[in-house]
């Protein structure tokens, strides 16, 4: 499977970010390269150093689904960094900063996570891409 996966994670919810990790740990297994693009809270859940933060999902999930999500983790579900970890060592996964994300938040390349390989623009997201398939998470 030669076709990319390109992911736009724009958003920084535990259920989303999660979301993406399984997708690309599952597309990294089968062969498939994967390019995330993190973009606005999506590029803020990746900080260096970042200090445990309170568990937030998608409104959408109430009170049951932050319950449900919590029992997952209880019982030893990795975390979506993990995931991420995981799927970079199994498969072709590149993870790059938006540019445009970096100057809005006010973070350079020393702020981020390990996991971001680099900064790039939304032209090379798209050129990363190419005739992919191209999710919006």
């Amino acid at each position: 499977m030669d076709e990319p996966l390109a992911i736009s994670l724009f958003s920084g919810t535990d259920d989303k970010l999660q979301a993406a990790a399984v997708l690309t740990a599952g597309a990294a297994a089968v062969g498939r390269p994967v390019h995330i693009f993190l973009q606005y809270w999506g590029l803020d859940a990746f900080r260096a150093n970042g200090a445990p933060r309170e568990r937030l999902l998608a409104p959408e999930a109430g009170p049951e689904g932050l319950a449900a999500v919590e029992a997952l983790a209880t019982a030893g579900q990795a975390s979506w960094h993990d995931t991420l970890a995981q799927a970079k060592e199994i498969g072709e996964v590149d993870i790059q900063a938006c540019s445009l994300s970096m100057d809005l938040l006010r973070l350079g390349p020393d702020d981020l996570d390990p996991l971001v390989d680099g900064v790039e623009g939304v032209t090379a997201f798209w050129l990363a891409a190419s005739e992919g398939q191209v999710l919006f998470i």
